[in-house]
């Protein structure tokens, strides 16, 4: 589609607000997918020390 200028763009043939919406609440989601994928790491990479130091207290002081 072609439009004549920004504002016919942004009003989306009078499905704005669908559309527009739409867009954020994908960007919401990928938001929050990825601050919750960042966490899920962080914890796990703890879990992960923790758990080597439990095994080898030798190598958690080296570190």
């Amino acid at each position: 589609m072609i439009w004549q200028n920004w504002s016919v763009f942004i009003a989306m043939g009078g499905y704005a607000l669908y559309v527009w919406g739409a867009v954020l609440v994908f960007f919401a989601a990928l938001t929050l997918e990825l601050f919750s994928v960042n966490q899920a790491k962080k914890s796990l990479l703890r879990e992960l020390k923790l758990e080597q130091q439990s095994r080898d207290p030798e190598a958690g002081r080296a570190a």
